[in-house]
């Protein structure tokens, strides 16, 4: 049973005491902002007249109208440069025993905040939240806030390059958080201050580390004390711990906090997502300054060489999906119920993991994983190319410690990613991912890191640089035969038996306005990608994962269609078409529903080729894709045949159509009941078989 985190969080709230509930408040401030998509010299002026720019609601990309329109000549069209963002606030001025902070969940790809015309800070990196303190900038009366947003290639900020769309803007929520003056560190790379880690874990015992970051923003030294409670999904407490900190004026600091949680309820994946909530709080001497609630499981993730992935000491066969953060209408700029709706759909298809690709998403993707019992694969926006320069180099390290503070308390997340098919063979680029696997490796110590590996040999500098591997493969598509992935995937567990591995991508474009039955090879960079051939990868390539159980997880590219600028194929340009679902989420396609069969426990009968709905030719086979032992086939009211399944695919071969219209149905038996599907095709009468004129 899915649990809900945010009722869970409700029932700890009533367990405080008013005054404590009162010691933060938290304003969303994403109506009324507005926006011109062009550098103008003095914008961010207090006095500075936006009447006639664009009013918008946050999310927001500039890219919009250009970001998914396909490529004009040899590359991706979509605007990148500098756009600017202005809200006024009425407020009352900051009480001296009180701080005000301006958080962004972020903002693609650089930000420069001013507030009332006065530059507060910037931040570089389009994928993570982060806070600025803008206590002393704030006045009683109309306050301005300007923020500077540019998505063009900054040489120093990932990403240099990628296959997606860089959708420029205020891509998620913004919001003011008003605190005391001395608390959680809220500039502590936009964290919750709060981290939550679990060792040595099994049924009877877990080992808990707290690490806790507090700041003292007076002009004093002050003894703060941290409290913590942990509570069960029942709202029961299980453990409790405090431990004092001393600061310095301005000083901010760490306290970290040891013990056993006995009994532990596991979070065990889709079967039993079960959540604890840590209530902290910080007080000094005489009154609670400040209290945050942070959601936790308790898991543990071995990743096998001959096994595959154990979840709690048990393989666990992980079914995952690669998950880009943008659809049609919105671009890149999601609401929290578009991503509810995204993993609606994964869970309906029967998927339990998800690849956050190729950056960190918003909250909410990290929390529906939690709840729903995911696993998730996160990573930091290195694709493609990578420079060698210092400042590129700390610009990915920040990336990456704030995409592991931010989600660190996640039981989903299993790995961090360093990367995604980075080029270049110099020792620098090698270099720089080692480099980020040691900066992973001191934020968390409880988690591997990962690479998607591509394009170059399976044991180049590259493949060595993280503690998992995996890698992207597309035999069928681009090149090679679909039996590639099996012969590959056995050399290489041949060659390294003692190193686990994943296939982070596998895929092939298709698109629902093209049929073709039985298709012909694809070739990908053209404009025809029948859907059939779509499945007809998909089939093969998953009986060759399936059967190879020590590939500890296979993630399909990709769930939904995406926006990717600079392609020029399939139906639609500007539009990465190997997803299962359309970009607008509306069709499921035909590899959706074979996935579904394969993965699902809820009963499946689907006929294929169901949008090929006007033929020419009388004689077809019909395939139906189904979870269940046999289906029976009826054509316009005769049954015809029933077959058993054979890997979740029947083929009724050589079925006649009559002309017109032609009824088809598939069905089967299940728990009493029937599971029934149906398709229509037309088929059309030839044209020396039409009637002679009427000569009368």
């Amino acid at each position: 049973m899915i649990r809900s985190i945010s009722a869970l969080m409700g029932v700890i709230c009533l367990l405080l005491t008013a005054s404590v509930a009162e010691a933060r408040s938290v304003a969303s401030i994403n109506s009324e902002w507005r926006v011109k998509r062009e550098d103008i010299k003095g914008a961010e002026a207090a006095t500075f007249d936006d009447a006639k720019w664009q009013v918008a609601t946050l999310p927001h990309t500039f890219n919009l109208s250009d970001g998914d329109d396909g490529a004009v000549t040899s590359g991706p069209s979509f605007y990148r440069g500098t756009a600017w963002y202005r809200k006024t606030l009425d407020m009352r001025a900051v009480p001296a025993n009180e701080r005000l902070y301006i958080q962004f969940d972020g903002v693609a790809l650089v930000a420069d905040l001013f507030v009332n015309g006065v530059f507060v800070g910037r931040h570089e990196g389009g994928f993570t939240a982060f806070r600025f303190d803008i206590t002393r900038h704030i006045k009683t009366g109309k306050n301005i806030i300007a923020v500077r947003v540019n998505n063009a290639a900054w040489p120093h900020v990932a990403p240099l390059a990628g296959d997606y769309t860089f959708y420029g803007g205020i891509t998620r929520g913004v919001s003011l958080i008003q605190t005391r003056d001395a608390g959680f560190d809220l500039l502590d790379y936009g964290s919750p201050a709060v981290a939550v880690s679990t060792s040595n874990v099994s049924e009877r015992n877990a080992d808990l580390s707290m690490s806790v970051a507090v700041r003292n923003s007076r002009s004093r030294s002050t003894r703060l004390i941290v409290q913590t409670r942990i509570f069960g999904a029942d709202g029961k407490p299980v453990f409790s711990a405090s431990k004092p900190i001393n600061l310095k004026a301005s000083e901010a600091g760490r306290v970290v906090i040891a013990g056993k949680l006995p009994n532990p309820h596991l979070w065990n994946g889709v079967a039993d997502p079960y959540i604890y909530s840590v209530v902290t709080e910080v007080t000094d001497d005489s009154a609670t300054l400040d209290r945050t609630v942070t959601a936790f499981g308790v898991r543990s993730v071995v990743f096998d060489a001959q096994k595959g992935l154990l979840l709690n000491g048990k393989p666990y066969a992980v079914h995952g999906v690669n998950l880009h953060a943008s659809r049609a209408g919105k671009g890149g700029a999601i609401s929290d119920l578009d991503i509810v709706e995204d993993f609606d759909l994964m869970a309906e298809m029967g998927a339990n993991a998800v690849r956050l690709v190729h950056y960190p998403h918003a909250q909410t993707a990290y929390d529906e994983a939690d709840r729903r019992g995911f696993l998730v694969l996160t990573e930091v926006p290195l694709n493609g190319t990578v420079v060698d320069t210092e400042a590129f180099r700390a610009n990915a390290a920040l990336q990456m410690r704030e995409l592991i503070r931010q989600n660190i308390n996640h039981p989903s997340v299993i790995a961090w990613g360093l990367g995604n098919e980075v080029h270049g063979t110099e020792p620098f680029v090698a270099a720089t991912l080692k480099g980020l696997n040691t900066v992973a490796e001191a934020e968390d110590r409880t988690r591997p890191t990962i690479y998607a590996h591509c394009c170059q040999a399976d044991d180049a500098p590259l493949a060595q640089t993280s503690d998992l591997i995996g890698f992207n493969r597309y035999f069928g598509w681009y090149k090679d035969e679909f039996a590639q992935m099996g012969t590959w995937a056995d050399a290489y567990h041949t060659r390294f038996p003692t190193k686990p591995f994943a296939v982070l991508e596998y895929g092939a474009g298709g698109s629902v306005k093209h049929q073709e039955s039985p298709p012909a090879r694809v070739d990908p960079p053209s404009g025809w990608h029948p859907e059939q051939y779509q499945a007809l990868y998909h089939e093969a390539n998953w009986a060759h994962l399936k059967a190879r159980p020590f590939i500890w997880g296979t993630f399909v590219w990709q769930m939904f269609d995406a926006a990717s600028d600079g392609r020029n194929e399939g139906d639609h340009s500007g539009i990465n078409d190997k997803g299962l679902v359309t970009y607008d989420r509306r069709t499921k396609k035909d590899a959706f529903w074979f996935y579904k069969a394969q993965w699902s426990a809820e009963p499946v009968v689907y006929i294929t080729s169901r949008r090929f709905d006007e033929r020419t030719k009388a004689a077809t086979d019909v395939k139906i894709y189904t979870n269940q032992p046999q289906v029976t086939l009826k054509v316009n009211g005769v049954t015809i045949a029933t077959q058993n399944a054979a890997g979740g695919i029947v083929v009724f071969k050589n079925i006649t159509l009559s002309p017109g219209l032609n009824q088809i149905i598939a069905e089967s038996p299940y728990k009493g009941q029937v599971v029934r599907d149906r398709v229509r095709w037309s088929l059309q009468t030839p044209v020396g078989a039409l009637a002679q004129p009427d000569r009368r």
